[in-house]
């Protein structure tokens, strides 16, 4: 089982920024899980469905929703093993609980393994 931990979170005005890290713990496998797939960052908002925002490939090539292309960056540190989410100008429909998890390298979409961490909340405010 694949375990990832979500962090960097908080309460931020619109407008502003956040970093968010996910970092691979426990095991060798967890580690190599996330350092040979893509990864992706979810969010899901109160009353709606979890939706994928951002994917990088383990080469390094990236995708984004159209509702934070040009305003989120994804990157990732294999030797790390973390993955980065920049979320600049944000707005209030950013509000949601965020997640990584694996990605499909090929089609940019979700393909997440069948555990969750415990993701980390960003509330961006008026």
């Amino acid at each position: 089982q694949v375990q990832l931990v979500e962090s960097g979170g908080g309460l931020v005005q619109a407008g502003g920024s956040l970093r968010l890290s996910c970092a691979a713990s426990g095991s060798i496998f967890s580690i190599n899980a996330m350092r040979v797939n893509a990864m992706g960052w979810y969010r899901q908002a109160p009353g709606k469905q979890r939706e994928l925002v951002a994917a990088i490939t383990s080469a390094g090539n990236t995708n984004y929703a159209d509702s934070v292309k040009g305003r989120f960056t994804i990157s990732r540190d294999n030797a790390k093993n973390t993955v980065y989410l920049q979320m600049n100008s944000l707005k209030l429909e950013d509000t949601a609980v965020y997640y990584c998890n694996r990605a499909d390298g090929t089609t940019m979409g979700p393909r997440p393994w069948g555990s969750w961490g415990q993701g980390t909340q960003v509330t961006v405010s008026s």
